[in-house]
């Protein structure tokens, strides 16, 4: 029986990996202490997810342990020896990560080093997926020169064309603490894998999404924004005039594809995971799409300033994630995960 261990698994895409490698016949053991509720607030409370896939899957074990705790996390490792290991838990806003930096990079690099190091001593041998993100490229994607729509920036640079890749630079940049903590683990996942020969990969994720998202302003910008549209709430749109864009990818798509990388695993990989030109999307289109479905205006106000390091145009080249995996690729498209997303908070709404 393959055992697979997923941190942050109450999370949007812990969760998704739960549900995924469960289905799929795996024992799978979830590491999750509820932090997001202490970094967000009651409204990133994670619980009601914790709960839901006890419910759907008996077999699923759930553990309620710190990443940050390393005895603990050395003993759970060598009590399970996984047969591979998805970590996604992270403290995962710009904005906290000012205001909390030792929280911040103890969870998010420290956390992950307790999680390789435990893995190199219990089960060097088993695939690490590691949930990145491409806040690891700071605003230097802002260089690029951009050509202003009526309701989106776009490059201008044909070279990023179809999106950013892999060899984009990482440093000499404004990544706000949150990406440089980010950094400290995508490197030091490259590291275990390049140095001590294990089954390693970094995703630099985009904007991951989907219907188990709990958003929050700070965090979870598809699915808070969807929540504002449902509850008749007013959305904040900070800086460069609400027409940035963001590539999203549905959580489904995001499991596929770590199930494809521990199937045939490499060693110290780094991939742009996100949903790619077509899937991309500027806050003012996202109100577009969301009132369509909804049949609700979006009620929304202006921040001149926007947030230190976000990006203006962020679109993920997908080319080096189909050359090595040809059998994954995007299927859930935008009008379908607005659509889940939706309907998912409109089920929570009923049941609060």
């Amino acid at each position: 029986m393959k055992t697979l261990l997923v941190t942050g698994s109450s999370g949007l895409i812990g969760s998704e990996v739960v549900t995924h490698f469960s289905q799929a016949g795996w024992t799978v053991h979830g590491v999750d202490n509820n932090m997001r509720a202490d970094f967000f607030g009651p409204g990133g409370d994670t619980r009601w997810n914790t709960q839901r896939l006890k419910n759907e899957f008996p077999s699923f074990q759930h553990h309620e342990l710190d990443i940050r705790d390393r005895a603990g996390v050395l003993a759970l490792l060598q009590e399970l020896k996984p047969s591979a290991i998805v970590h996604t838990a992270a403290q995962p806003s710009h904005d906290l990560a000012a205001s909390r930096p030792f929280d911040d990079f103890d969870v998010n690099a420290v956390g992950t080093l307790n999680f390789l190091e435990a893995s190199r001593l219990a089960c060097p041998e088993s695939p690490f997926v590691h949930m990145s993100t491409n806040k690891v490229y700071g605003d230097a994607p802002n260089e690029i020169a951009l050509n202003e729509l009526e309701k989106r920036w776009d490059y201008a640079d044909e070279t990023y064309s179809d999106g950013i890749r892999e060899t984009f630079r990482i440093d000499q940049s404004k990544h706000s603490l949150f990406g440089a903590s980010k950094v400290a683990a995508d490197v030091m996942v490259q590291e275990y894998g390049r140095y001590f020969g294990m089954p390693t990969c970094a995703l630099r994720g985009g904007c991951l999404t989907g219907p188990n998202h709990s958003g929050v302003e700070l965090h979870g910008f598809l699915s808070y924004l969807i929540r504002c549209n449902l509850e008749g709430r007013t959305y904040r749109v900070f800086g460069y005039k609400g027409k940035q864009v963001r590539d999203n990818i549905h959580s489904h798509d995001v499991v596929s594809f770590m199930e494809h990388f521990i199937a045939t695993p490499r060693q110290g990989e780094v991939y742009n995971i996100g949903g790619g030109r077509d899937n991309s999307i500027s806050i003012l289109e996202a109100f577009d799409l969301i009132s369509s479905i909804s049949g609700k205006p979006m009620h929304h106000e202006y921040v001149e300033q926007n947030r230190q390091g976000d990006h203006i145009c962020y679109i993920s080249n997908l080319d080096k994630m189909k050359a090595h995996y040809p059998g994954w690729g995007i299927t859930k498209d935008l009008k379908t995960t607005f659509e889940e997303i939706h309907q998912s908070w409109v089920a929570r709404t009923q049941t609060a």
